[in-house]
């Protein structure tokens, strides 16, 4: 992604979920930290606030914050149970319809209305602030904590948008992350809220209001249909401020990153990584509480899931990022029907190619991704893709590195045919692929794990030939697409 090559000042990633700068802004600091403005992160800490558990109530833990920060620093744990708690959806064969079952216009011709007035009024009543706890042993490092405790405490907040009138709403999955239960407020009224169901490796999650009928369902837009420089609004709860909206334009579509993975309390890394492809870049407003909130269009269709931000300071600073809806609806669908969410797969093991790799092992060209392995059985071998070929082009775009190639593998659908360009033994071939699916991992994120070493050069050739070397250039490797 091109913004996110730029070095971080004061060596800080610029971006952040606002689940990382809202939990950053909770913690007590002795001195200011270079780069982050500790007043305006200080508004932003939602106040400690126990709970009890009673065997008559279950609070949901709904971390509705602009986790609009990168998962960066709490990397993506295993995936958070599907169909876990109560009044959750099965997997029978009929399927939730999501989105507004009508479709309402935005009326903005009265001198008095403003369209922005117009398309908050359409949307708000389906936009939800989402409360996160957590038992107070989960939040305690070291042994002899008690998992019994019965009090909750208010840990995180988020946002969350209504996809249904029966309760199911979407978020982020970094803003339900460790949660041990949720409150939702949507429209004034507050309920306790499940999960349903997850996907780490997407940043998507949804929960299911308890005891919640007649609720406004969002009307769904066109992800794929948008035009830079048009008109949207961000809705959500930044800092805790419910019923929040802002206004602002597309900046630019296509934007992919992928998030490193995570490090445990003993700093090993989880190996998991969150992948975003193809969002939506915008300047309206997006700051901590805002993530899993909704980006609308002009007329009040959702387009997108407010996610990431780029920033220096943990907060705005014009330069926020969207899940496309119709990448994200896709994964809910699943995560509602009871499926474990899926994504194409191309079939390989791969390692990123530089020219420094290049000229050590005489390789024909000085960028691309090298395949360590191809995956019995996939798309790539029944295409004739073999192990040490590099794969240079995927669908006529440049393939630079390994990250490259998984962006652009999750960015098309299961079944798909693609092109995939090769170097083989200095020849350009091109490979009519039909991607597969990853649904028979034992877990979706396992597919984009990477295995990093920095000791790099003592390692790479047995990383090229299917190993757990790394490329020593600091990129992804060893990755899986």
């Amino acid at each position: 992604m091109t913004d996110g090559n730029y070095p971080p000042q004061n060596n800080q990633n610029p971006y952040q979920s606002t689940y990382q700068a809202g939990y950053q802004a909770q913690q007590p600091q002795s001195q200011p930290q270079p780069g982050y403005q500790s007043q305006a992160t200080h508004v932003a800490a939602p106040a400690s606030q126990p709970k009890k558990n009673s065997a008559g109530k279950t609070f949901l833990v709904a971390f509705a914050g602009a986790l609009v920060a990168c998962v960066l620093a709490f990397g993506v744990a295993g995936a958070f149970g599907l169909l876990s708690g109560n009044g959750n959806a099965s997997s029978g064969s009929s399927s939730t319809t999501l989105g507004a079952s009508t479709s309402t216009g935005v009326d903005a011709t009265d001198e008095d209305t403003t369209l922005a007035e117009a398309v908050a009024a359409k949307c708000l009543p389906s936009v939800a602030a989402i409360d996160v706890y957590t038992n107070a042993s989960s939040s305690s490092y070291g042994y002899g904590s008690s998992s019994n405790s019965t009090e909750l405490t208010k840990s995180s907040l988020g946002s969350g948008v209504v996809l249904s009138s029966d309760g199911y709403v979407i978020t982020n999955y970094h803003v339900i992350e460790d949660g041990s239960a949720f409150e939702v407020t949507i429209d004034g009224t507050t309920y306790d809220a499940d999960v349903v169901g997850s996907d780490p490796s997407s940043d998507i999650a949804v929960i299911k209001v308890k005891d919640a009928s007649n609720l406004t369902a969002i009307e769904l837009g066109d992800s794929d249909n948008l035009t830079i420089g048009e008109w949207v609004m961000s809705i959500g709860s930044p800092f805790g401020l419910e019923q929040s909206v802002a206004t602002g334009i597309v900046s630019a579509t296509s934007r992919s990153q992928i998030m490193n993975s995570s490090t445990d309390m003993f700093g090993n890394s989880t190996g998991e990584y969150t992948i975003y492809p193809n969002m939506i870049q915008t300047d309206a407003a997006i700051n901590p509480g805002n993530s899993g909130g909704a980006l609308v269009d002009a007329e009040g269709k959702l387009i997108g899931i407010n996610t990431l931000i780029t920033s220096y300071s943990g907060n705005y600073s014009g330069v926020g990022f969207a899940i496309p809806v119709n990448y994200a609806v896709q994964l809910a669908q699943q995560i509602i029907d009871g499926e474990t969410p899926t994504h194409a797969q191309l079939g390989v093991s791969m390692t990123t190619i530089n020219s420094s790799i290049a000229s050590r092992y005489g390789f024909a060209v000085d960028e691309g991704a090298y395949v360590s392995e191809v995956t019995a059985g996939g798309g790539a071998e029944a295409a004739g893709i073999q192990s040490g070929d590099i794969i240079t082009a995927f669908d006529g775009e440049a393939v630079s590195s390994a990250s490259d190639l998984m962006l652009d593998v999750r960015s098309k659908n299961p079944g798909d045919v693609v092109t995939v360009t090769v170097n083989r033994d200095g020849q350009s071939k091109d490979f009519q692929v039909t991607l597969g699916s990853d649904e028979s991992s034992s877990s979706s994120s396992t597919q984009q794990q990477s295995q990093q070493n920095a000791q790099g050069e003592s390692s790479l050739l047995d990383m090229l030939r299917g190993g757990s070397g790394s490329s020593g250039s600091g990129q992804g490797s060893g990755n899986a697409a």
